[in-house]
């Protein structure tokens, strides 16, 4: 579980949300901000390798990406893990807890990573007064559905090298959309075993498959990460046509 409470304060109230300005974003209407801005109650900040939700567990808050990097898994019995899919700012996780009941995917923080707090017992009050907003979370929901779609694909039909190439490429177009990039460089936050535990392949494995991006200078294998040299390469490689331009809704 987290080891920090939510904070009372907003260090970053709606109104000056740093995500807001980013092309990536579609603006909110004036009672949309007046309404997401009452909804939030503070801000919470975890350390990389904390839990943010439980698999199994019932969470009375959603939350929002602010800043940093996370993932979303699953655990098997054995310890086994399949990471599904990665969250950058802007995303929203816990929204599956609200509507089922309890997580079926657990959430863990990449790196340090600031959340948006939001009451989930407000949600209904979301979808009854704000069909537009309410509109906004089923869009989120299917483009993690499109996303988890063509990570199945990957797992299901793409050789190991395009499934790394497919990866890195994907992680790489997402976290130039929300400007995650510090001082230039390309640098993702994973090691190895998230590549492996992503891809469904041992890490003997992962670690040739990876060799083989760094020896046709697509990427550059870090101590706890990897930068991308060549996207376009990756592109290539992975046979995708990458995340396209499309401005997504920020909640």
């Amino acid at each position: 579980m987290t080891s920090t409470a939510p904070s009372l304060g907003k260090l970053y109230p709606c109104e000056i949300c740093p995500l807001r300005p980013l092309n990536t974003f579609r603006d909110f209407q004036p009672d949309e901000l007046a309404f997401i801005s009452r909804f939030k109650t503070g801000e919470l900040t975890v350390d990389r390798g904390t839990t943010v939700l439980v698999e199994g567990s019932h969470s009375a808050h959603l939350y929002t990406v602010l800043s940093g990097w996370g993932f979303r898994y699953k655990l098997m019995s054995d310890g086994r893990r399949q990471i599904l899919n990665y969250v950058v700012p802007g995303d929203l996780i816990g929204l599956q807890g609200s509507l089922t009941g309890e997580m079926q995917h657990s959430v863990e923080a990449l790196s340090t990573l600031m959340l948006c707090v939001f009451e989930r017992d407000q949600l209904f009050t979301l979808y009854r007064n704000h069909p537009g907003l309410a509109y906004d979370l089923t869009w989120l929901a299917a483009r993690e559905e499109q996303m988890l779609d063509e990570n199945l694909l990957s797992v299901g039909r793409r050789s190991a090298l395009e499934r790394a190439a497919y990866l890195l490429a994907f992680l790489h177009q997402r976290a130039q959309t929300v400007h995650l990039y510090a001082n230039g460089r390309a640098t993702i936050p994973i090691t190895q075993q998230h590549v492996a535990d992503t891809l469904g392949l041992s890490i003997v494995h992962t670690n040739k498959t990876l060799r083989k991006l760094i020896n046709r200078n697509a990427i550059r294998w870090l101590d706890r990460g990897c930068e991308v040299l060549d996207e376009a390469a990756l592109l290539g490689i992975a046979g995708w046509e990458g995340l396209g331009e499309q401005r997504r809704p920020l909640m």
